[in-house]
């Protein structure tokens, strides 16, 4: 038996609104399914305005271009992250500061943010890990006593809860991932969700090469011109075409997901204790975007990796902490964020993907406990 770690969601239905769009001859930005897209995301998010974007970096990249970030400025993040999530704040010069995240979610600790405040810090970007959003209340808290700009990272979030709230409509701005690993996807994509009303028109300008276009379009003006620095943030009709189908189906996409999420939890709690299975609070529906088990050591994690590559069962570690990435040369390693290198070290993803079958995640399970067997 071969089993990926990711099967890309190919509902099937995504190949007839292709067709559609090539018939209409509409290939790039802004046209019926980018708009038909944003509305179904505002709709589930509740947030003030979605605009589609390439990926989710592009949508950060936005988020730091809409937040003023420049060098000197100081951005809280955690480390246990992807390199996309810290990327478009460092291009702009500003300071990163690292935060240790919480040993159950593996999310940003909330009681560690506040001590890491200074008078240069310009932002706070919580990073909802695998599907489950960080205590929202209280890190909003934070930002609104400090002036700070709250961002959520809402990547791998898009259908998740936090005290009945959605992901995404918490922070002034928010991500959103469409990429192929995510539980709705267009191969690359993301999607820019704006909170905060007077960040709505220059969000539009930003997207058009930092234009006033929007206002060309509305007939206001006569003819558009470049308002400021930007790029092009729109994603094409392309990818929105294949994802609009998939957003239709969110709720059966996520059953489903969430279905193989408690297989696992049921097969691996009977043996293994709560400590090293996934942990999702009282107060979040998550999305069962992954499923993880934590481990006692690094090297007791390669050899269960090789014990399930050799029964074809593909499982993977996640992030390398940011921190101490080669590209910093040594700059933080004086930074001590035992949780965070302890997380990275022991925590490993098991396959997830929405058309895993109840014999997989069984067989699965079944070569996690024959390792367990073996090291007793």
């Amino acid at each position: 038996m071969k089993i990926p770690f990711n099967k890309p969601l190919v509902l099937g239905s995504e190949i007839e609104y292709l067709k559609q769009e090539i018939e209409k001859d509409r290939f790039s930005e802004k046209g019926e399914f980018t708009s038909k897209c944003a509305e179904l995301i505002e709709k589930e998010t509740s947030c003030n305005k979605v605009i589609m974007t390439p990926s989710c970096t592009s949508a950060l990249e936005m988020c730091a271009l809409l937040c003023s970030i420049k060098p000197g400025d100081e951005v809280i993040m955690p480390s246990f992250t992807h390199p996309g999530t810290a990327n478009p704040f460092v291009r702009t010069g500003a300071e990163i500061v690292w935060c240790d995240i919480k040993e159950d979610t593996k999310n940003i600790d909330e009681d560690k943010i506040r001590p890491l405040i200074t008078k240069r810090t310009k932002a706070v970007v919580a990073v909802h890990y695998g599907g489950v959003i960080c205590r929202m209340d209280k890190i909003a808290s934070i930002c609104k006593k400090n002036n700070l700009f709250l961002i959520e990272d809402a990547a791998m979030s898009f259908g998740s809860r936090f005290k009945d709230k959605p992901a995404g409509s918490f922070g002034d701005l928010a991500v959103i991932s469409f990429h192929k690993t995510k539980n709705v996807q267009c191969g690359e994509g993301g999607a820019l969700l704006i909170n905060k009303m007077k960040m709505i028109e220059r969000a539009e300008f930003l997207r058009d090469y930092g234009t006033n276009r929007i206002h060309f379009e509305k007939s206001l003006i006569e003819k558009y011109t470049w308002i400021e620095k930007s790029s092009n943030f729109s994603m094409s009709e392309l990818q929105a075409a294949y994802l609009y189908p998939q957003l239709l189906e969110l709720n059966r996409i996520k059953e489903n997901r969430l279905q193989t999420w408690k297989l696992y939890y049921k097969l691996l709690s009977e043996f293994l204790p709560v400590k090293c299975l996934s942990y999702i609070p009282k107060e979040v529906k998550h999305n069962a975007h992954l499923f993880y088990i934590m481990l006692e050591s690094e090297k007791q994690r390669k050899m269960l990796i090789e014990h399930l590559n050799s029964a074809g069962i593909h499982a993977f570690f996640h992030y390398i902490p940011l921190h101490s990435a080669p590209i910093w040369k040594g700059k933080y390693d004086d930074i001590n964020l035992p949780v965070t290198d302890k997380v990275s070290d022991t925590l490993l993803r098991l396959p997830m993907f929405y058309s895993l079958t109840i014999q997989e995640v069984d067989f699965t399970c079944f070569k996690i406990l024959e390792f367990y067997k073996k090291l007793s």
